[in-house]
């Protein structure tokens, strides 16, 4: 009996048959623009036109609603007569006399060397808590030693140095540095610290492989892989550093060196409570300005990591 075999047609139609079916055209187009919608969720419609002030406005609006709670309940406080108006003046008031403030020439020599101060604290601070933190992590007898005295330190109110700093330089630019150095360092080494133990184990065997030793090591891999940790170290630094710095200009007053913190204490001896309240708010406004430096150094650096949406 003859054997009968497919035909080709027969054949090729069994192997087409076996494959996908050849996309239509019109069905790429749709998922494409299914992507392409999904692309434009995900980016929040950040691309449209005045996106730049619908930002500025979402990052502002809480802000300003938050000053408008506080001088409502401030001058609440006012209208109830809780305390006299010479002892607690009314925003209006103190406003006008801020605004006057602002514009004389001896006010802006005070907020110059208040900052000067301040940043050449917080640079001594920054340099003598990087050297201990680098150290006290490299070391495992160090970090077993002086570990938890670093932590100590840092809980410690700055307030507590004064007496001794004042024993050991007197009424002197140095007393006022040595406190604000020995409160911001800690914070610093501690932020250090915690940034390199948390560095991936992976990572220091990679470097390991590639031949980083010593000071390549730290200098290529485990400083810039602790960066998170070490902002946010220094931010905690710079905020201590400005308290301590507040509280010295108001303990130690340096003969001749009329800062924001001894022209608070003079308006405060003349019973100014307006102006004293004028020098608060400006110690705030510098504080808010540094931190939103600071927080545009996270961003930029989580962005730079890959850690934001934008």
């Amino acid at each position: 009996m003859p054997i009968k075999y497919p035909s080709a047609r027969a054949g090729l139609e069994c192997v087409t048959q076996d494959f996908p079916p050849k996309p239509d055209k019109s069905d790429a187009a749709a998922a494409a623009d299914r992507v392409t919608g999904l692309d434009a969720l995900e980016l929040g419609g950040k691309s449209g036109k005045g996106s730049l002030g619908k930002r500025i406005w979402r990052s502002a609006w809480p802000k300003l609603l938050a000053i408008a709670i506080v001088l409502a309940a401030w001058q609440a406080v006012v209208w109830a007569e809780w305390k006299p108006a010479y002892v607690l003046p009314g925003p209006i008031t103190v406003f006008e006399d801020l605004g006057t403030l602002i514009t004389t020439a001896d006010f802006w020599d005070g907020v110059r060397l208040t900052m000067v101060r301040a940043l050449t604290g917080f640079a001594l601070a920054v340099l003598i808590g990087t050297v201990i933190g680098a150290a006290v992590s490299r070391f495992a007898p160090l970090r077993a030693a002086i570990g938890s005295l670093i932590t100590g330190l840092q809980t410690m109110p700055s307030i507590m140095w004064f007496p001794l700093a004042i024993l050991l330089f007197q009424i002197s630019e140095s007393a006022i540095m040595f406190v604000v150095v020995i409160g911001a360092a800690p914070s610093v080494a501690n932020g250090l610290i915690s940034g390199i133990d948390y560095v991936p184990r992976t990572w220091l065997r990679v470097g390991q492989v590639l031949g980083m030793k010593g000071f390549a090591k730290y200098r290529h891999l485990i400083l810039p892989a602790s960066l998170p940790s070490f902002i946010s170290g220094l931010k905690q630094g710079w905020a201590f550093s400005w308290r301590s710095l507040m509280a010295g200009e108001l303990l130690v007053i340096v003969p001749g060196a009329l800062s924001i913190g001894v022209r608070m204490q003079q308006a405060r001896d003349l019973n100014e409570a307006s102006l004293v309240i004028s020098f608060i708010i400006v110690v705030l406004v510098i504080g808010i300005l540094i931190d939103v430096l600071f927080n545009a150094a996270d961003n930029a650096l989580r962005k730079r990591w890959g850690l934001t949406g934008s």
